[in-house]
């Protein structure tokens, strides 16, 4: 009863308080996603080691880097994969909290382990001390008014970048800046049917935002619709996004306090249980 009200008190605590310390470390017992509605939870998670072959972590004291085992092993072929293309170590930043939830910072998404962002700056990456990573904030890709990628950064290893991240296995979509897919639609030849799958979003100038498909076997884990069919995406719907830079939205009035969203019940347990112990 004790640990029932425990998981119970703490759903509501994640609800009302948004944003939280991760858990100090991944949940025991077998790998299960929990997600409703954006907000979710991992048990199982394993962590993004800080270097492996064509990736470092960057500003580990902000930044969480655990995921579905898929999603590290998905992760790490990436790297082989740009490593082989000649591109330079890729900065991996926000995965998931060793258990999911909200992170800091305020990302909404991030929350169930199939989640990542990949920096697009590919300069020469020189070896870095452990300071210097701290504090690293790599570079925006696109022009200050949004319309366009800035030339003096855009080269051909991002197109590169981008096809060998969409073309991974289980990969539901790539998001970055409307002027970074603009670029695509307009200097990518050839085979371009992988460029359905990177699309526009809000930010995401000078990274990408790798999205996984729920994992097989994971029933608590929600598909997400495919991206709008048909076409590359080359069409009116990304004019949209820069008719919004001359309209911009209104900003909505407030008819009163934000109302907390909660995690899934089914978290509860999963964020309260006691941290593994043991080897591994």
């Amino acid at each position: 009863m004790h640990r029932n009200l425990l998981a119970a008190l703490l759903v509501l605590f994640l609800g009302a308080a948004g944003p939280m310390t991760p858990a100090p470390g991944p949940a025991p017992g077998p790998v299960r996603i929990i997600g409703v509605g954006g907000m979710g939870c991992i048990q199982g998670a394993v962590r993004l080691p800080d270097e492996v072959p064509g990736l470092q972590t960057i500003r580990i004291a902000r930044s969480s880097f655990w995921g579905h085992p898929e999603t590290i092993a998905h992760l790490r072929e990436l790297g082989l994969r740009a490593q082989a293309a000649g591109i330079a170590d890729l900065y991996m930043g926000d995965l998931s909290g060793p258990r999911g939830g909200p992170l800091a910072g305020g990302h909404m998404s991030h929350q169930m382990g199939i989640d990542a962002d990949v920096y697009l700056d590919l300069g020469p990456h020189p070896k870095l001390t452990p300071a210097q990573r701290e504090a690293l904030e790599p570079p925006s890709l696109v022009r200050a008014d949004g319309r366009g990628i800035d030339p003096a950064r855009w080269r051909p290893e991002h197109a590169t970048l981008l096809r060998l991240a969409a073309t991974l296995p289980g990969v539901d979509r790539v998001l970055v800046n409307a002027a970074i897919k603009k670029q695509l639609c307009e200097s990518v030849t050839g085979e371009r049917g992988w460029i359905r799958l990177v699309r526009p979003w809000w930010g995401h100038a000078s990274h990408m935002h790798i999205n996984f498909q729920c994992p097989a076997g994971q029933p608590e884990c929600p598909a997400r619709p495919p991206p709008p069919p048909p076409g590359d995406g080359c069409d009116a719907s990304l004019q949209w996004w820069f008719d919004r830079l001359d309209h911009p939205a209104k900003p909505e009035v407030a008819t009163g306090p934000a109302k907390p969203r909660a995690l899934p019940a089914a978290c509860g347990p999963i964020m309260a249980a006691p941290p593994r112990t043991g080897p591994g």
